[in-house]
């Protein structure tokens, strides 16, 4: 691994992070926890949310991002 690996890493990560900002912002990111299978229960007191169905989607998407970062590594 050469020296400018950790220092990929962290780049590749601070864009994602800023990525993800500007989409939870701009709300293109509305649709996380609303999903059918996403289960909410509120009452006066306390709200538990629990995105089952959203954290499933989120799963997939990173697996097949390592899928293919992992492909196109030496």
């Amino acid at each position: 691994m050469s020296d400018r690996g950790p220092g990929l890493t962290l780049i590749i990560l601070g864009v994602g992070l800023a990525v993800a900002g500007l989409l939870l912002w701009s709300g293109g990111l509305a649709w996380f926890g609303q999903l059918p299978g996403d289960l909410r229960w509120e009452n006066e007191r306390a709200r538990v949310v629990m995105p089952i169905a959203s954290m499933i989607v989120v799963s997939i998407a990173l697996s097949v991002l390592a899928w293919i970062f992992r492909r196109r590594s030496p």
